[in-house]
C-alpha cells in the first residue's frame, strides 16, 4: 500500500521527497472541503507542517488539528514545527512575536500566536492526539532533543538539520512535536 504523506504550506521547498507538497490555496487547514476533494478520511499516514501553525489563532489551530485527525490513519501523525516561545534569546523572540517584522504574507507579521511546549501540547491533546516532544526549550531555557528521523518528516529549522544550529550554539530553533492519532 502506498502511504500518503502530506506537507502543508510547503512553499518553494521540496525537503520531503515522495511526499505530497501543498500550498494553502489547494489544501487549507481550516477548510475541510479542500481535504474532502483530495483525501479520504483515515487515508493519510503523516502530515508535516513546518512553521505553519503559528499563523493560526489557538482556536483555529485546534480546529485544524481536529480536521487533520479525521484524515489521518490510526497511529498516523502530524509532525509540527513552530517558533519556540521558551527559546531564551531576545532577538529571536522579537522576530517571531505576534505581528513581528517582515512584509511577506508568511512572515512573522502574520503570526497569531507563539507556542511553547506546554501550549502546543495542550492544543494537540485537546484535539485528541498523543504528543511526543522532539525538540524544545523548557521554562528555564534548557534545550531538549529526543531522537527523531528526517525520513519521517524533514524539518529544516531544527537542531538536527539547520546549519545555523550546528555545534554548541542554537540560533534558529523550532519547537518540534509529533502529534499521534490514537
Amino acid at each position: 500500500m502506498n502511504e500518503i504523506r502530506v506537507v502543508i504550506g510547503a512553499g518553494p521547498y521540496v525537503n520531503n521527497p515522495n511526499w505530497i507538497h501543498t500550498q494553502e490555496e489547494e489544501l487549507n487547514l481550516l477548510d475541510e472541503k479542500t481535504w474532502q476533494s483530495r483525501f479520504g478520511k483515515g487515508s493519510i499516514k503523516a502530515i508535516l507542517a513546518e512553521h505553519v501553525w503559528e499563523h493560526l489563532t489557538y482556536e483555529e489551530g485546534l480546529e485544524a488539528a481536529k480536521i487533520c485527525l479525521c484524515y489521518l490513519q490510526s497511529s498516523g501523525y502530524i509532525r509540527c514545527a513552530v517558533p519556540d516561545g521558551y527559546f531564551p534569546d531576545e532577538a529571536y523572540q522579537n522576530i517571531v512575536k505576534v505581528g513581528g517584522p517582515g512584509p511577506e504574507e508568511h512572515s512573522a507579521a502574520s503570526h497569531k500566536i507563539v507556542y511553547n511546549y506546554k501550549s502546543l501540547t495542550k492544543m494537540f491533546e485537546a484535539a485528541g492526539f498523543k504528543v511526543k516532544l522532539l525538540e524544545y526549550f523548557d521554562e528555564e531555557g534548557n534545550f531538549h532533543l529526543n531522537a527523531w528521523e528526517g525520513a519521517d518528516g524533514f524539518i529544516f529549522r531544527s537542531k538536527k538539520y539547520d546549519p545555523r544550529n550546528q555545534g554548541e550554539k542554537i540560533v534558529a530553533p523550532s519547537l518540534i512535536i509529533d502529534a499521534i492519532k490514537l
